[in-house]
Protein backbone atom coordinates (compact mmCIF):
# COMPACT_ATOMS: atom_id res chain seq x y z
CA UNK A 1 0.00 0.00 0.00
CA UNK A 2 1.19 3.51 -0.74
CA UNK A 3 2.00 5.96 2.05
CA UNK A 4 -0.71 8.27 0.74
CA UNK A 5 -3.25 5.44 1.01
CA UNK A 6 -2.23 4.72 4.59
CA UNK A 7 -2.71 8.39 5.42
CA UNK A 8 -6.04 8.62 3.64
CA UNK A 9 -7.43 5.56 5.43
CA UNK A 10 -6.06 6.36 8.90
CA UNK A 11 -8.52 7.47 11.55
CA UNK A 12 -5.76 8.50 13.96
CA UNK A 13 -2.03 9.24 13.98
CA UNK A 14 -0.03 6.31 12.60
CA UNK A 15 3.47 5.13 13.50
CA UNK A 16 6.50 4.61 11.25
CA UNK A 17 10.20 3.94 11.76
CA UNK A 18 13.46 4.55 9.97
CA UNK A 19 16.45 2.22 10.20
CA UNK A 20 20.05 2.05 9.05
CA UNK A 21 21.22 -0.96 7.04
CA UNK A 22 23.76 -3.01 8.97
CA UNK A 23 27.40 -2.45 8.20
CA UNK A 24 29.00 -4.93 5.83
CA UNK A 25 29.69 -8.22 7.59
CA UNK A 26 26.57 -8.17 9.78
CA UNK A 27 23.51 -10.28 9.10
CA UNK A 28 19.84 -9.42 8.61
CA UNK A 29 19.32 -10.66 12.18
CA UNK A 30 20.69 -7.33 13.41
CA UNK A 31 17.75 -5.64 11.67
CA UNK A 32 15.25 -8.13 13.08
CA UNK A 33 16.63 -7.71 16.61
CA UNK A 34 16.29 -3.96 16.15
CA UNK A 35 12.72 -4.07 14.85
CA UNK A 36 11.14 -7.02 16.66
CA UNK A 37 10.22 -5.12 19.86
CA UNK A 38 8.97 -2.10 17.90
CA UNK A 39 6.54 -4.16 15.82
CA UNK A 40 4.27 -4.22 18.87
CA UNK A 41 3.17 -0.73 17.82
CA UNK A 42 2.07 -1.82 14.33
CA UNK A 43 3.99 0.63 12.13
CA UNK A 44 2.43 1.26 8.74
CA UNK A 45 5.81 1.56 7.03
CA UNK A 46 9.54 1.35 7.69
CA UNK A 47 12.09 3.53 5.91
CA UNK A 48 15.50 2.09 5.05
CA UNK A 49 18.28 4.62 4.54
CA UNK A 50 20.88 4.43 1.79
CA UNK A 51 24.49 5.54 2.01
CA UNK A 52 26.83 6.44 -0.79
CA UNK A 53 30.17 4.73 -1.26
CA UNK A 54 33.27 6.27 0.29
CA UNK A 55 36.59 6.82 -1.45
CA UNK A 56 39.53 5.59 0.61
CA UNK A 57 43.22 5.27 -0.20
CA UNK A 58 44.96 1.95 0.43
CA UNK A 59 48.71 1.64 0.45
CA UNK A 60 50.22 -0.72 -2.10
CA UNK A 61 53.26 -2.90 -1.37
CA UNK A 62 55.41 -0.56 -3.47
CA UNK A 63 54.52 2.39 -1.23
CA UNK A 64 52.10 4.06 -3.64
CA UNK A 65 48.41 4.52 -2.89
CA UNK A 66 45.35 3.15 -4.66
CA UNK A 67 41.95 4.83 -4.47
CA UNK A 68 39.28 2.28 -3.59
CA UNK A 69 35.51 2.69 -3.39
CA UNK A 70 33.92 1.11 -0.32
CA UNK A 71 30.22 0.88 0.47
CA UNK A 72 29.98 0.26 4.21
CA UNK A 73 26.21 -0.27 4.36
CA UNK A 74 25.09 -2.24 1.29
CA UNK A 75 21.87 -4.13 0.76
CA UNK A 76 18.98 -1.65 0.95
CA UNK A 77 16.87 -3.42 -1.68
CA UNK A 78 17.42 -6.79 0.01
CA UNK A 79 16.63 -5.36 3.43
CA UNK A 80 13.36 -3.89 2.15
CA UNK A 81 12.40 -7.27 0.69
CA UNK A 82 13.29 -9.02 3.96
CA UNK A 83 11.25 -6.55 6.05
CA UNK A 84 8.20 -6.94 3.85
CA UNK A 85 8.51 -10.72 3.88
CA UNK A 86 8.97 -11.05 7.65
CA UNK A 87 6.69 -8.34 8.99
CA UNK A 88 4.16 -7.80 6.19
CA UNK A 89 4.79 -4.07 6.50
CA UNK A 90 5.57 -1.61 3.72
CA UNK A 91 9.29 -0.88 3.38
CA UNK A 92 10.41 2.42 1.89
CA UNK A 93 13.91 2.55 0.41
CA UNK A 94 15.76 5.83 0.24
CA UNK A 95 17.08 6.69 -3.22
CA UNK A 96 19.91 9.20 -3.41
CA UNK A 97 21.59 11.13 -6.20
CA UNK A 98 25.11 11.07 -4.77
CA UNK A 99 27.35 8.40 -6.25
CA UNK A 100 24.76 6.92 -8.61
CA UNK A 101 24.30 7.14 -12.36
CA UNK A 102 20.87 7.40 -13.96
CA UNK A 103 21.28 3.83 -15.21
CA UNK A 104 22.01 2.52 -11.72
CA UNK A 105 19.00 4.40 -10.40
CA UNK A 106 16.75 2.98 -13.10
CA UNK A 107 17.95 -0.56 -12.42
CA UNK A 108 17.32 -0.11 -8.70
CA UNK A 109 13.80 1.12 -9.43
CA UNK A 110 13.17 -1.87 -11.68
CA UNK A 111 14.30 -4.22 -8.90
CA UNK A 112 12.05 -2.46 -6.41
CA UNK A 113 9.12 -2.72 -8.81
CA UNK A 114 9.76 -6.45 -9.28
CA UNK A 115 9.60 -6.86 -5.49
CA UNK A 116 6.25 -5.10 -5.25
CA UNK A 117 7.63 -2.08 -3.40
CA UNK A 118 5.27 0.85 -3.89
CA UNK A 119 7.05 3.70 -2.12
CA UNK A 120 10.42 5.46 -2.40
CA UNK A 121 11.95 8.48 -0.70
CA UNK A 122 13.87 10.62 -3.22
CA UNK A 123 16.83 12.53 -1.77
CA UNK A 124 19.84 14.35 -3.13
CA UNK A 125 22.03 12.95 -0.38
CA UNK A 126 25.10 14.41 1.25
CA UNK A 127 28.45 15.37 -0.19
CA UNK A 128 31.08 12.66 -0.15
CA UNK A 129 33.28 12.57 2.94
CA UNK A 130 36.21 14.02 0.99
CA UNK A 131 34.15 16.82 -0.60
CA UNK A 132 33.14 20.18 0.80
CA UNK A 133 30.22 20.53 -1.61
CA UNK A 134 27.97 17.98 -3.22
CA UNK A 135 29.21 16.73 -6.59
CA UNK A 136 26.93 14.50 -8.66
CA UNK A 137 27.93 11.38 -10.52
CA UNK A 138 29.07 12.32 -14.06
CA UNK A 139 25.95 10.64 -15.43
CA UNK A 140 23.76 11.17 -12.41
CA UNK A 141 21.48 13.76 -10.88
CA UNK A 142 22.52 16.98 -9.21
CA UNK A 143 19.20 17.67 -7.47
CA UNK A 144 16.45 15.63 -5.83
CA UNK A 145 13.94 17.14 -8.25
CA UNK A 146 15.83 15.48 -11.12
CA UNK A 147 15.57 12.15 -9.31
CA UNK A 148 11.85 12.73 -8.82
CA UNK A 149 11.54 13.38 -12.55
CA UNK A 150 13.25 10.08 -13.39
CA UNK A 151 10.98 8.14 -11.06
CA UNK A 152 7.91 9.78 -12.57
CA UNK A 153 9.19 8.99 -16.07
CA UNK A 154 9.38 5.33 -15.14
CA UNK A 155 5.88 5.59 -13.67
CA UNK A 156 4.74 6.63 -17.15
CA UNK A 157 6.69 3.80 -18.83
CA UNK A 158 9.52 6.00 -20.13
CA UNK A 159 12.91 4.29 -19.79
CA UNK A 160 16.40 5.64 -20.44
CA UNK A 161 16.76 3.37 -23.47
CA UNK A 162 14.67 5.11 -26.08
CA UNK A 163 14.05 1.93 -28.05
CA UNK A 164 11.89 0.56 -25.20
CA UNK A 165 8.56 1.59 -26.69
CA UNK A 166 6.13 -0.42 -24.55
CA UNK A 167 7.88 -0.44 -21.19
CA UNK A 168 5.93 -1.49 -18.13
CA UNK A 169 4.75 1.45 -16.05
CA UNK A 170 5.86 1.49 -12.45
CA UNK A 171 3.62 2.98 -9.78
CA UNK A 172 5.82 4.51 -7.10
CA UNK A 173 4.51 6.85 -4.43
CA UNK A 174 7.28 9.42 -3.97
CA UNK A 175 8.30 11.06 -0.74
CA UNK A 176 10.74 13.95 -0.48
CA UNK A 177 12.56 15.65 2.39
CA UNK A 178 11.52 18.81 4.17
CA UNK A 179 13.50 20.97 6.59
CA UNK A 180 11.62 22.76 9.39
CA UNK A 181 14.79 24.74 10.16
CA UNK A 182 15.55 25.02 6.41
CA UNK A 183 18.16 23.13 4.44
CA UNK A 184 21.61 24.38 5.37
CA UNK A 185 22.31 25.37 1.75
CA UNK A 186 19.12 27.40 1.36
CA UNK A 187 19.71 31.15 1.79
CA UNK A 188 16.35 31.66 3.54
CA UNK A 189 13.13 29.91 4.51
CA UNK A 190 11.11 31.08 1.51
CA UNK A 191 13.71 29.80 -0.95
CA UNK A 192 13.77 26.50 0.91
CA UNK A 193 10.00 26.13 0.47
CA UNK A 194 10.31 27.20 -3.17
CA UNK A 195 12.57 24.25 -3.93
CA UNK A 196 10.34 21.90 -1.95
CA UNK A 197 7.35 23.07 -3.94
CA UNK A 198 9.17 22.41 -7.21
CA UNK A 199 9.53 18.75 -6.25
CA UNK A 200 5.87 18.59 -5.31
CA UNK A 201 4.70 20.30 -8.49
CA UNK A 202 6.65 17.72 -10.49
CA UNK A 203 4.59 15.02 -8.80
CA UNK A 204 6.07 14.05 -5.41
CA UNK A 205 3.34 12.89 -3.04
CA UNK A 206 4.37 13.69 0.51
CA UNK A 207 7.10 15.18 2.70
CA UNK A 208 9.07 13.67 5.59
CA UNK A 209 10.91 16.24 7.68
CA UNK A 210 14.38 16.40 9.07
CA UNK A 211 14.48 15.78 12.82
CA UNK A 212 13.65 18.66 15.13
CA UNK A 213 13.69 19.02 18.91
CA UNK A 214 11.44 22.06 19.18
CA UNK A 215 7.91 21.40 17.93
CA UNK A 216 7.44 25.08 17.16
CA UNK A 217 9.86 24.66 14.27
CA UNK A 218 7.54 22.02 12.79
CA UNK A 219 4.38 24.05 13.35
CA UNK A 220 5.97 27.15 11.81
CA UNK A 221 7.11 25.03 8.89
CA UNK A 222 3.52 23.87 8.33
CA UNK A 223 2.41 27.50 8.30
CA UNK A 224 5.10 28.48 5.78
CA UNK A 225 4.16 25.55 3.56
CA UNK A 226 0.48 26.47 3.78
CA UNK A 227 1.27 30.07 2.85
CA UNK A 228 3.01 28.72 -0.29
CA UNK A 229 -0.03 26.53 -1.09
CA UNK A 230 1.70 23.25 -0.24
CA UNK A 231 -1.10 20.76 0.38
CA UNK A 232 0.56 17.33 0.63
CA UNK A 233 0.99 15.49 3.95
CA UNK A 234 4.02 16.62 5.95
CA UNK A 235 5.31 13.87 8.25
CA UNK A 236 7.33 14.96 11.31
CA UNK A 237 10.65 13.19 11.83
CA UNK A 238 11.61 12.50 15.45
CA UNK A 239 14.77 11.32 17.16
CA UNK A 240 15.81 11.07 20.82
CA UNK A 241 19.05 12.55 22.04
CA UNK A 242 20.87 9.78 23.90
CA UNK A 243 24.39 11.04 24.59
CA UNK A 244 26.22 14.22 25.55
CA UNK A 245 28.35 14.25 22.41
CA UNK A 246 25.18 14.59 20.31
CA UNK A 247 24.78 18.13 21.68
CA UNK A 248 27.48 19.23 19.26
CA UNK A 249 27.42 16.42 16.71
CA UNK A 250 23.75 16.67 15.73
CA UNK A 251 23.65 20.46 15.23
CA UNK A 252 26.85 20.39 13.17
CA UNK A 253 25.81 17.36 11.09
CA UNK A 254 22.13 18.07 10.58
CA UNK A 255 21.97 21.83 11.13
CA UNK A 256 19.23 21.68 13.73
CA UNK A 257 18.81 23.44 17.05
CA UNK A 258 18.97 21.69 20.41
CA UNK A 259 16.80 23.75 22.81
CA UNK A 260 18.49 25.18 25.89
CA UNK A 261 16.28 23.21 28.30
CA UNK A 262 17.18 19.90 26.62
CA UNK A 263 20.84 20.84 26.42
CA UNK A 264 20.92 21.85 30.08
CA UNK A 265 19.26 18.62 31.22
CA UNK A 266 21.69 16.55 29.16
CA UNK A 267 24.70 18.40 30.61
CA UNK A 268 23.49 17.67 34.14
CA UNK A 269 23.18 13.93 33.41
CA UNK A 270 26.04 11.73 34.61
CA UNK A 271 25.60 8.25 33.16
CA UNK A 272 24.55 6.70 29.87
CA UNK A 273 21.25 5.66 31.46
CA UNK A 274 20.73 9.28 32.61
CA UNK A 275 21.37 10.60 29.09
CA UNK A 276 18.87 8.17 27.60
CA UNK A 277 16.28 9.08 30.25
CA UNK A 278 16.61 12.78 29.43
CA UNK A 279 16.22 12.05 25.70
CA UNK A 280 13.28 9.74 26.36
CA UNK A 281 11.42 12.29 28.46
CA UNK A 282 11.98 15.05 25.91
CA UNK A 283 10.80 12.87 23.02
CA UNK A 284 7.76 11.81 25.03
CA UNK A 285 6.90 15.48 25.61
CA UNK A 286 7.28 16.20 21.89
CA UNK A 287 5.08 13.26 20.91
CA UNK A 288 2.29 14.13 23.34
CA UNK A 289 2.18 17.65 21.96
CA UNK A 290 2.22 16.43 18.34
CA UNK A 291 -0.57 13.94 19.05
CA UNK A 292 -2.61 16.71 20.64
CA UNK A 293 -2.20 18.63 17.39
CA UNK A 294 -3.27 15.59 15.35
CA UNK A 295 -0.19 15.06 13.21
CA UNK A 296 -0.66 12.40 10.50
CA UNK A 297 2.34 10.27 11.51
CA UNK A 298 4.93 9.96 14.24
CA UNK A 299 8.02 8.97 12.26
CA UNK A 300 10.92 7.82 14.45
CA UNK A 301 14.56 7.77 13.44
CA UNK A 302 15.51 4.69 15.48
CA UNK A 303 19.21 4.67 14.46
CA UNK A 304 20.73 2.46 17.12
CA UNK A 305 18.50 3.25 20.10
CA UNK A 306 15.21 1.41 19.49
CA UNK A 307 14.68 0.73 23.20
CA UNK A 308 14.34 4.46 23.92
CA UNK A 309 11.65 4.78 21.27
CA UNK A 310 10.00 1.62 22.58
CA UNK A 311 9.79 3.17 26.04
CA UNK A 312 8.25 6.35 24.63
CA UNK A 313 5.65 4.47 22.60
CA UNK A 314 4.79 2.27 25.58
CA UNK A 315 3.87 5.40 27.52
CA UNK A 316 1.91 6.88 24.63
CA UNK A 317 -0.22 3.88 23.67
Amino acid sequence: MKVTQHLAEATDTIISFEILPPTKGKSIESIYNHLDPLMEFKPCFINVTYHRAEQVYKKRTDGSFERVEIRKRPGTVGICAAIMNKYKVEAIPHLICGGFSKEETENALIDLHFLGIKNVLALRGDAAANEKFFTPHPNGHRYAEDLVTQILSLNSGKYLEEDIMDGVKTDFCIGVAGYPEKHFEAPNNDTDIYYLKRKLELGADYVTTQMFFNNEHYYNYLKRCESHNVKVPIIPGLKPLTSKKQLSMIPSTFNVEVPFELCNAMLKAKTEADYEKVGEEWLLMQCRDLLKNKVPVLHFYTLGKPHVIYNVLKQLF
